[in-house]
């Protein structure tokens, strides 16, 4: 029997609510055992949104205990309604309620994972000005990731310091993993420290050698184009990034370059069923290493949290406030987040 799986509701004026209701409708088998943290009206409203010509919204169920999703029928939508939001947002716009009500659903879904409750958690996008707006304990933390960061080193008693997690953005085709996350390209750009890059690496070494069931060949991209050619770019590959590398592979990883920004990525890239050179790329900063994963498809990427003591996985979209409560937004990006945090699950 597949233990239950907590997929959080997102922003509930964005698609977060849809896709989960076209998830559960379109993909139940692999949702089996899966179940959503939100609010019920705002997942009623979904069903309705997205049903189609003729036919009825997907049933929704309430549970108490993520234990009883195992026992809920195909093409039914169990939630747990860990929060009630007192009136319905509108669709498309920033609002502290929403933004309040999807960091309440983390962070129970969080804490449920960390007791071992359940396997782990999807999210659904939420919007980080909303969740800003929804004042403290949210407006501390940028997003999910930093979210999730201090809810885990709070349950280890540790410090947020003493926990060191980073983004993993893949698809069937390309891995990539950032140095640093939600910060501006100038902090990005200082971020690039020799004990940064080193610590990145090794928390990719861990987790995809867990993943891979061997050590991953990791390549690393420059931080300047042409990876800083000799230095007559900048100097950050020679001084700080070459230096993290030379350590690494002292300590027994399997790490190349620095390799040019805009030519490394396609020697990662599995395609026409050609393994790839390299299993992951790690980069620099944020769009850098999104950008290509993203290229190559929205619908089939997934977000996954490196170094977290749970499994986090989640879509690698936003939530698309130019298309909320039109039932267009896709789901596939979800379900393979899903697919993904099953494969990740951990005994």
């Amino acid at each position: 029997m597949l233990r239950p799986l907590a997929i959080t509701m997102g922003d509930a004026a964005g698609i977060g609510p849809e896709i989960i209701v076209k998830a559960f409708r379109d993909a139940a088998q692999q949702l089996q055992g899966c179940f959503v943290v939100g609010d019920l009206a705002a997942l009623r409203r979904a069903a309705q949104w997205v049903r189609g010509v003729g036919e009825l919204p997907l049933p929704v169920a309430v549970i108490e205990n993520p234990a009883e999703a195992a026992d809920m029928p195909a093409h039914c939508l169990p939630v747990l309604p860990v929060v009630d939001l007192a009136r319905p947002v509108p669709p498309g716009r920033i609002s502290a309620e929403a933004g309040q009500a999807a960091g309440r659903c983390v962070v129970w879904a969080a804490r449920a994972a960390l007791r071992g409750e359940v396997a782990g958690l999807v999210t659904a996008p939420l919007h980080k000005e909303a969740l800003a707006a929804a004042g403290a304990p949210f407006d501390a933390f940028a997003g999910h990731t930093e979210l999730l960061q201090a809810e885990a080193a709070a349950f280890l008693g540790q410090s947020v310091e003493a926990l060191p997690v980073r983004m993993m953005l893949a698809n069937e085709e390309l891995r990539t993993v950032l140095v640093s996350i939600h910060v501006s390209l100038r902090q990005a750009i200082d971020a690039v420290t020799l004990e940064n890059v080193l610590q990145t690496l090794h928390i990719t070494h861990a987790a995809l050698q867990a993943m891979l069931g061997r050590a991953p060949r990791m390549a690393v991209a420059g931080l300047n184009p042409h990876a800083g050619e000799g230095g007559l770019f900048g100097r950050e590959e020679l001084d700080i990034i070459a230096p993290a590398l030379a350590r690494a592979r002292a300590e027994g990883l399997d790490v190349h370059g620095p390799h040019a920004p805009d030519t490394v990525f396609m020697r990662a890239r599995a395609v026409a069923g050609q393994a790839a050179e390299f299993d992951v790329v790690v980069a620099m900063y944020h769009d850098q290493g999104l950008i290509p994963v993203k290229y190559l498809g929205v619908e089939k990427g997934v977000n996954v949290t490196l170094g977290l003591p749970l499994v986090r996985t989640s879509p690698d979209h936003g939530t698309a406030f130019d298309i909320a409560g039109t039932g267009r937004a896709s789901a596939s990006s979800l379900i393979e987040a899903v697919r993904m945090a099953r494969r990740l699950e951990r005994p």
